[in-house]
């Protein structure tokens, strides 16, 4: 099962350093299928690729690493998704939300219109107009009302936008976070896929390496060390 090759695997993975890191050169999914077609070829091959001093746990490992890199994969692009899916959601409300900001400063310079220090902080909100601007505003919009509800009452003003700011405010900062791939979970599961990659290139270069040492005059058995995307790219 590929989770249980991830959960085996993960450790060694995660103690992958910057330094030593390596990214897909090619599509994620030709390069899997390869690492897989290459464990097949290799092992008709095994006793003498041992001989030439391929360690047996390359072998053992090849297949459980092809595994736990697919798995990974998986896990990136559903975080890939997920963030396709917060753009779209944040292009939706973030109008409403923007529209919601632009409705409460309104009232609030009428209901505040006798409260200079009221007034001052809805000048201070109605300053800077970006996304990141607009969630701290709703906040903030919320914090001015509660802390001056009289004159909110005194216009039968609908308390409930109040709740609604406050709520909204946390939910677009978790959407754009999301929709810009800063959350911390988006940007360790990249990484581990990389990680994980880096282990199985590691393997699939050392069984290749040797491959092309043993047989450098076997043009039937070489060819199955050699990769097939990279042989098509030259053409």
């Amino acid at each position: 099962m590929s989770k249980n090759s991830y959960d085996a695997i993960l450790p060694e993975a995660q103690v992958v350093t910057d330094e030593r890191l390596k990214k897909p050169y090619m599509p994620i999914g030709i390069y899997l299928q390869e690492a897989e077609d290459l464990y097949v070829w290799a092992s008709k091959d095994k006793d003498d690729l041992i001989q030439a001093g391929l360690t047996e746990r390359i072998f053992e490992k090849l297949q459980s690493a092809t595994d736990a890199c697919r798995y990974a994969q998986s896990l990136w692009m559903t975080e890939l998704q997920a963030r396709k899916d917060a753009e779209e959601r944040w292009a939706n409300e973030a109008r409403l939300a923007f529209d919601l900001r632009d409705r409460l400063l309104h009232t609030f310079r009428y209901a505040y219109r006798k409260n200079e220090n009221a007034l001052q902080v809805v000048a201070d909100i109605a300053e800077d107009a970006g996304n990141a601007d607009m969630i701290q505003d709703l906040s903030d919009e919320a914090a001015l009302a509660r802390k001056y509800p009289d004159e909110l009452t005194a216009i039968h003003f609908d308390a409930s936008l109040i709740e609604t700011a406050d709520t909204l405010s946390g939910e677009m900062a978790d959407l754009r976070a999301l929709a810009n791939g800063e959350k911390r979970e988006s940007n360790e599961t990249l990484t581990i896929r990389n990680q994980m990659y880096t282990l199985l290139k590691e393997m699939v270069d050392e069984i290749r390496d040797c491959g092309k040492y043993l047989f450098w005059r076997d043009e039937k058995r070489i060819q199955g060390y050699i990769s097939k995307y990279n042989r098509d790219k030259k053409h």
